[in-house]
């Protein structure tokens, strides 16, 4: 198959990086976050480009990022949690191994405090986390193979229900090998 072996979607903080760096330890592979490549080739944070330049822009370049990066990156790769408001980034992860991290509100309270420097939530950060997840969620689960729920979960135990949802087995002398008894959806 051509592109990463797993993508990860879903809100910020949700937990994408974290465990999509579990995932590629586990099977053997890198890791990519397109976040990270956007601050690399900028320079400078995510929240500056969006007060220097504004979201237009830096959507232009996320959109350039993911590009990219799905056409270099065989491994694990993690999407910013705008990401797919692109119609085109939802073209290109089409029949990709999508995996939507999703989350409640009151555990993304629990685990970001919702008070970080997220420009999207600078002003009440709770009432524009649950807005943002309405505008987004259909675009989630629209180029998402599978829907993994990290609530209540460790960062292992949402990498362990990604690669059973996908199918996937672990690298020997990764982690555990996955539950043979798991459907394969992929």
């Amino acid at each position: 198959m051509n592109g990463p072996v797993v993508v990860l979607i879903g809100p910020m903080g949700v937990g994408k990086t974290t465990v999509g760096e579990l995932l590629a330890e586990r099977l053997g592979t890198g890791f990519r976050d397109s976040d990270a490549d956007i601050v690399a080739a900028q320079s400078k944070p995510i929240a500056d480009i969006f007060v220097d330049e504004g979201e237009p822009h830096f959507r232009a370049l996320e959109r350039e990022a993911v590009r990219v990066a799905v056409a270099e990156h065989p491994g694990v790769l993690a999407l910013g949690g705008g990401a797919v408001l692109d119609e085109s980034t939802r073209e290109l992860l089409t029949g990709l191994p999508v995996v939507f991290l999703t989350m409640e509100v009151g555990e993304a309270v629990r685990r970001v405090g919702l008070n970080t420097a997220r420009p999207l939530l600078a002003v009440n950060p709770r009432q524009q986390w649950k807005l943002l997840m309405e505008a987004r969620r259909h675009h989630y689960t629209d180029v998402a193979r599978v829907v993994v729920t990290t609530d209540d979960r460790t960062p292992e135990q949402v990498a362990e229900a990604v690669l059973d949802a996908l199918g996937l087995k672990h690298v020997p002398g990764a982690e555990p090998e996955e539950n043979p008894g798991k459907e394969n959806l992929a």
